[in-house]
């Protein structure tokens, strides 16, 4: 069982609605110890933002393989796919902090995550 991942949402502009989240990590529940453990960052297989969460549908605009090498995460979606991602853009989505994205109309954000060993986890932030 994981818990919610542990964000930080920034507002990075003063003159535009523009935000960026930072995922900390997320705690689990270990069953063989009966305690809640940190997974921290370095156990986060796949993240994603839905930047305008409508409560319903979760609709990614912003995907990260922060675990993830050249020949995991975005480099083996771009063999599967048999295209090229060109590596100097793509490692920008290889972190814990998202790309800087606008308010959508539901101000609300969704960040869902995957840890390394399948399990998921969803946050919703109210950004106003």
């Amino acid at each position: 069982m994981i818990g919610q991942p542990d964000v930080s949402v920034e507002k990075i502009s003063k003159y535009k609605p523009e935000y960026r989240v930072s995922v900390n990590g997320f705690d689990y529940y270990n069953p063989v110890s009966g305690e809640l453990e940190s997974g921290g960052k370095n156990k986060i297989a796949m993240w994603m933002i839905d930047p305008d969460y409508d409560g319903r549908s979760l609709l990614p605009k912003q995907v990260f393989f922060p675990i993830g090498s050249a020949t995991d995460g975005w480099g083996k979606l771009a063999k599967t796919l048999k295209a090229n991602i060109n590596q100097e853009l793509i490692k920008n989505f290889r972190g814990t902090k998202s790309l800087p994205f606008q308010a959508g109309e539901y101000n609300r954000i969704a960040v869902k995550i995957i840890d390394d060993r399948g399990i998921e986890s969803l946050k919703v932030v109210n950004l106003k």
